[in-house]
Protein backbone atom coordinates (compact mmCIF):
# COMPACT_ATOMS: atom_id res chain seq x y z
CA UNK A 1 0.00 0.00 0.00
CA UNK A 2 1.34 3.20 -1.27
CA UNK A 3 1.00 7.06 0.56
CA UNK A 4 -1.82 8.07 -1.94
CA UNK A 5 -3.80 4.43 -1.19
CA UNK A 6 -3.56 5.20 2.83
CA UNK A 7 -4.29 9.23 2.18
CA UNK A 8 -7.36 7.78 0.40
CA UNK A 9 -8.24 5.15 2.96
CA UNK A 10 -7.94 7.78 5.95
CA UNK A 11 -10.19 10.16 4.24
CA UNK A 12 -12.44 6.99 4.20
CA UNK A 13 -12.33 6.34 7.64
CA UNK A 14 -12.29 9.75 8.61
CA UNK A 15 -15.15 11.14 6.93
CA UNK A 16 -17.13 8.44 7.33
CA UNK A 17 -16.85 7.42 10.90
CA UNK A 18 -19.18 10.37 12.07
CA UNK A 19 -21.11 11.16 9.33
CA UNK A 20 -24.05 8.91 9.51
CA UNK A 21 -23.70 7.01 5.84
CA UNK A 22 -21.40 3.31 7.42
CA UNK A 23 -17.83 3.80 7.46
CA UNK A 24 -17.65 0.19 7.48
CA UNK A 25 -19.72 0.01 4.53
CA UNK A 26 -17.65 2.27 2.56
CA UNK A 27 -14.44 0.77 3.51
CA UNK A 28 -15.94 -2.38 2.05
CA UNK A 29 -17.32 -1.25 -1.06
CA UNK A 30 -13.89 0.83 -1.85
CA UNK A 31 -12.31 -2.34 -1.37
CA UNK A 32 -14.37 -4.18 -3.66
CA UNK A 33 -14.18 -1.27 -6.25
CA UNK A 34 -10.71 -0.88 -6.33
CA UNK A 35 -9.69 -4.77 -5.40
CA UNK A 36 -7.46 -3.89 -3.15
CA UNK A 37 -7.28 -6.14 0.12
CA UNK A 38 -8.52 -4.93 3.65
CA UNK A 39 -5.64 -2.92 5.71
CA UNK A 40 -3.67 -4.38 7.65
CA UNK A 41 -4.56 -5.15 11.33
CA UNK A 42 -2.19 -2.25 12.92
CA UNK A 43 -2.95 0.18 9.57
CA UNK A 44 -6.63 -0.27 10.29
CA UNK A 45 -5.56 0.12 14.00
CA UNK A 46 -4.18 3.49 13.65
CA UNK A 47 -6.76 5.01 11.36
CA UNK A 48 -9.77 4.21 14.34
CA UNK A 49 -7.03 5.75 16.99
CA UNK A 50 -7.05 8.95 14.62
CA UNK A 51 -10.61 9.14 14.41
CA UNK A 52 -10.67 8.89 18.20
CA UNK A 53 -8.47 11.89 18.54
CA UNK A 54 -10.35 13.85 15.94
CA UNK A 55 -13.40 13.33 18.35
CA UNK A 56 -11.73 13.80 21.62
CA UNK A 57 -10.60 17.44 20.22
CA UNK A 58 -14.41 18.12 19.25
CA UNK A 59 -16.07 17.38 22.24
CA UNK A 60 -13.04 18.25 24.43
CA UNK A 61 -15.52 20.33 26.82
CA UNK A 62 -18.56 17.64 27.24
CA UNK A 63 -15.52 15.00 27.82
CA UNK A 64 -13.87 17.55 29.87
CA UNK A 65 -17.22 18.08 32.07
CA UNK A 66 -18.16 14.34 32.61
CA UNK A 67 -14.31 13.81 34.09
CA UNK A 68 -15.61 16.66 36.21
CA UNK A 69 -18.46 15.43 37.36
CA UNK A 70 -18.36 11.75 36.85
CA UNK A 71 -21.65 10.79 38.46
CA UNK A 72 -23.95 13.12 36.51
CA UNK A 73 -26.85 11.94 35.11
CA UNK A 74 -25.93 12.21 31.29
CA UNK A 75 -22.46 10.24 32.19
CA UNK A 76 -24.57 7.42 33.89
CA UNK A 77 -26.72 7.39 30.64
CA UNK A 78 -23.86 7.18 28.13
CA UNK A 79 -22.30 4.29 30.89
CA UNK A 80 -25.78 2.22 30.67
CA UNK A 81 -25.75 2.26 26.81
CA UNK A 82 -22.42 1.36 26.23
CA UNK A 83 -23.35 -1.50 28.21
CA UNK A 84 -26.27 -2.78 26.05
CA UNK A 85 -23.93 -2.21 23.08
CA UNK A 86 -21.60 -3.83 24.63
CA UNK A 87 -23.93 -7.20 24.77
CA UNK A 88 -25.19 -6.60 21.33
CA UNK A 89 -21.85 -6.86 19.87
CA UNK A 90 -20.91 -9.89 21.53
CA UNK A 91 -24.12 -11.27 20.43
CA UNK A 92 -23.63 -10.10 16.85
CA UNK A 93 -20.09 -10.89 16.86
CA UNK A 94 -20.23 -14.00 14.45
CA UNK A 95 -22.89 -11.98 12.03
CA UNK A 96 -20.22 -9.29 11.59
CA UNK A 97 -17.70 -11.47 10.53
CA UNK A 98 -19.77 -12.98 8.06
CA UNK A 99 -21.04 -10.23 7.03
CA UNK A 100 -17.62 -8.59 6.83
CA UNK A 101 -15.95 -11.60 4.67
CA UNK A 102 -19.12 -11.22 2.46
CA UNK A 103 -20.89 -8.18 1.00
CA UNK A 104 -23.90 -9.66 -0.04
CA UNK A 105 -25.70 -7.91 2.35
CA UNK A 106 -24.47 -4.48 1.78
CA UNK A 107 -26.96 -3.01 -0.55
CA UNK A 108 -30.07 -4.35 1.99
CA UNK A 109 -28.06 -2.61 5.05
CA UNK A 110 -27.44 0.84 3.86
CA UNK A 111 -31.22 1.10 2.81
CA UNK A 112 -31.78 -0.21 6.29
CA UNK A 113 -29.73 2.87 7.32
CA UNK A 114 -31.48 5.03 5.02
CA UNK A 115 -35.05 4.16 6.69
CA UNK A 116 -34.19 4.80 9.98
CA UNK A 117 -32.72 8.38 8.83
CA UNK A 118 -36.12 8.92 7.14
CA UNK A 119 -37.90 7.68 10.01
CA UNK A 120 -35.98 9.72 12.30
CA UNK A 121 -36.50 13.02 10.76
CA UNK A 122 -40.22 12.13 10.64
CA UNK A 123 -40.69 11.51 14.12
CA UNK A 124 -38.67 14.72 15.60
CA UNK A 125 -40.98 16.79 13.68
CA UNK A 126 -43.82 15.85 14.22
CA UNK A 127 -45.47 17.84 16.92
CA UNK A 128 -44.57 17.50 20.49
CA UNK A 129 -42.27 18.44 23.49
CA UNK A 130 -38.33 17.76 23.22
CA UNK A 131 -36.59 16.01 26.08
CA UNK A 132 -33.49 18.14 27.65
CA UNK A 133 -30.52 16.24 29.27
CA UNK A 134 -32.18 16.20 32.65
CA UNK A 135 -35.66 14.47 30.87
CA UNK A 136 -34.05 11.51 29.13
CA UNK A 137 -35.16 8.24 30.37
CA UNK A 138 -33.51 5.32 30.56
CA UNK A 139 -35.16 3.34 28.07
CA UNK A 140 -34.12 6.00 25.97
CA UNK A 141 -30.49 5.32 26.32
CA UNK A 142 -31.30 1.45 26.13
CA UNK A 143 -32.35 2.06 22.51
CA UNK A 144 -29.54 4.25 21.66
CA UNK A 145 -26.97 1.80 23.28
CA UNK A 146 -29.07 -1.23 21.22
CA UNK A 147 -29.12 0.48 17.93
CA UNK A 148 -25.61 1.43 17.93
CA UNK A 149 -24.92 -2.43 18.93
CA UNK A 150 -26.86 -3.03 15.64
CA UNK A 151 -24.39 -0.85 13.64
CA UNK A 152 -21.57 -3.47 13.88
CA UNK A 153 -22.64 -4.74 10.33
CA UNK A 154 -21.35 -3.34 7.49
CA UNK A 155 -23.40 -0.78 5.71
CA UNK A 156 -25.34 0.20 8.92
CA UNK A 157 -24.17 3.28 10.37
CA UNK A 158 -23.10 3.67 13.69
CA UNK A 159 -23.90 7.61 13.83
CA UNK A 160 -27.28 7.39 11.58
CA UNK A 161 -28.51 4.25 14.06
CA UNK A 162 -27.79 6.54 17.16
CA UNK A 163 -29.19 9.27 16.13
CA UNK A 164 -32.23 7.74 14.54
CA UNK A 165 -32.72 6.26 17.90
CA UNK A 166 -32.21 9.37 20.08
CA UNK A 167 -34.39 11.86 17.55
CA UNK A 168 -37.22 9.09 17.21
CA UNK A 169 -37.07 9.53 21.39
CA UNK A 170 -37.64 13.11 20.87
CA UNK A 171 -34.38 14.52 22.45
CA UNK A 172 -33.33 17.69 21.31
CA UNK A 173 -31.13 17.73 18.13
CA UNK A 174 -27.98 19.25 20.02
CA UNK A 175 -28.06 16.67 22.78
CA UNK A 176 -28.89 13.81 20.33
CA UNK A 177 -25.62 14.68 18.57
CA UNK A 178 -23.59 15.24 21.49
CA UNK A 179 -24.73 12.11 23.14
CA UNK A 180 -24.43 10.12 19.76
CA UNK A 181 -20.98 11.36 19.63
CA UNK A 182 -20.14 10.76 22.96
CA UNK A 183 -21.48 7.19 22.68
CA UNK A 184 -18.90 6.22 19.82
CA UNK A 185 -15.92 7.29 22.40
CA UNK A 186 -16.11 3.92 24.09
CA UNK A 187 -17.14 2.41 20.79
CA UNK A 188 -14.08 3.15 19.28
CA UNK A 189 -11.87 2.16 22.13
CA UNK A 190 -13.33 -1.38 22.42
CA UNK A 191 -12.64 -1.77 18.88
CA UNK A 192 -8.91 -0.57 19.46
CA UNK A 193 -8.84 -2.96 22.33
CA UNK A 194 -9.88 -5.97 20.41
CA UNK A 195 -7.41 -5.02 17.42
CA UNK A 196 -4.79 -4.50 19.80
CA UNK A 197 -4.85 -8.21 21.41
CA UNK A 198 -5.37 -9.47 17.91
CA UNK A 199 -1.68 -7.91 16.96
CA UNK A 200 -0.49 -9.10 20.09
CA UNK A 201 -1.45 -12.57 19.47
CA UNK A 202 0.06 -12.03 15.77
CA UNK A 203 3.66 -10.50 17.58
CA UNK A 204 3.71 -13.67 20.19
CA UNK A 205 3.17 -16.31 17.55
CA UNK A 206 3.87 -15.59 14.29
CA UNK A 207 4.12 -18.81 13.23
CA UNK A 208 0.44 -19.95 13.97
CA UNK A 209 -1.36 -17.00 12.59
CA UNK A 210 -2.21 -16.74 8.84
CA UNK A 211 -0.53 -13.36 6.74
CA UNK A 212 1.47 -12.85 9.55
CA UNK A 213 4.36 -13.23 7.65
CA UNK A 214 4.42 -9.81 6.75
CA UNK A 215 4.59 -8.87 10.38
CA UNK A 216 2.20 -6.87 12.42
CA UNK A 217 2.51 -3.70 10.25
CA UNK A 218 1.29 -6.01 6.97
CA UNK A 219 3.95 -4.71 4.83
CA UNK A 220 2.85 -1.01 4.74
CA UNK A 221 5.55 1.48 4.66
CA UNK A 222 5.72 3.04 7.95
CA UNK A 223 5.73 6.97 6.29
CA UNK A 224 1.84 5.79 4.29
CA UNK A 225 0.92 4.85 7.77
CA UNK A 226 1.58 7.83 9.61
CA UNK A 227 -0.07 9.99 6.69
CA UNK A 228 -3.13 8.11 6.20
CA UNK A 229 -3.85 8.22 10.27
CA UNK A 230 -3.24 11.80 10.06
CA UNK A 231 -5.59 12.36 7.04
CA UNK A 232 -7.66 9.95 9.54
CA UNK A 233 -7.74 12.29 12.73
CA UNK A 234 -7.73 15.82 10.62
CA UNK A 235 -10.93 14.56 8.23
CA UNK A 236 -12.87 13.20 11.36
CA UNK A 237 -12.78 16.47 13.09
CA UNK A 238 -14.15 18.26 10.27
CA UNK A 239 -16.67 16.04 10.22
CA UNK A 240 -17.95 15.85 13.76
CA UNK A 241 -17.80 19.56 13.52
CA UNK A 242 -19.75 19.34 10.28
CA UNK A 243 -22.36 17.09 11.69
CA UNK A 244 -22.77 19.12 15.10
CA UNK A 245 -23.81 21.84 12.89
CA UNK A 246 -26.06 19.60 9.94
CA UNK A 247 -27.57 17.89 12.93
CA UNK A 248 -28.70 21.12 15.52
CA UNK A 249 -29.75 23.34 12.18
CA UNK A 250 -30.64 20.72 9.40
CA UNK A 251 -31.99 17.42 8.18
CA UNK A 252 -30.16 14.48 7.76
CA UNK A 253 -32.55 13.61 4.68
CA UNK A 254 -29.98 14.14 2.30
CA UNK A 255 -27.87 11.34 4.59
CA UNK A 256 -30.96 9.88 3.76
CA UNK A 257 -31.36 10.16 0.05
CA UNK A 258 -27.70 9.33 -0.52
CA UNK A 259 -27.59 5.89 1.33
CA UNK A 260 -30.96 4.56 0.15
CA UNK A 261 -29.89 5.30 -3.58
CA UNK A 262 -26.39 3.34 -2.67
CA UNK A 263 -28.20 0.68 -1.41
CA UNK A 264 -30.11 0.31 -4.85
CA UNK A 265 -27.15 0.87 -6.97
CA UNK A 266 -25.43 -2.05 -4.96
CA UNK A 267 -28.38 -3.86 -5.47
CA UNK A 268 -28.73 -3.40 -9.28
CA UNK A 269 -25.14 -4.73 -9.62
CA UNK A 270 -25.26 -7.68 -7.16
CA UNK A 271 -28.53 -8.95 -9.06
CA UNK A 272 -27.89 -6.93 -13.17
CA UNK A 273 -24.52 -5.79 -13.63
CA UNK A 274 -22.25 -7.39 -12.01
CA UNK A 275 -19.78 -4.52 -12.35
CA UNK A 276 -18.39 -4.93 -9.07
CA UNK A 277 -19.89 -7.39 -6.89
Amino acid sequence: MNILQSVFLGIIQGLTEFLPVSSSGHLVLVQQIMHISGPALFFDTLLHGGTLIAVFIALRRDIWNILRRPLRRLTLMLAFATAVTAGFAFLLKDAMEEAFASARWLGPAFLITAAALFFAEFRSRTYGKFKNEAEMGWFDALLIGALQGLAIIPGISRSGFTLAGALSRRLERDLAARFSFLLSIPAIVGALVFQIREIMKIAAAPSVNPGSELGIFGGIDPAAMAAGTLTAALVGFGAVTLMLRIIRKRSLMGFGIYTALLGLLILADQFITHLVF
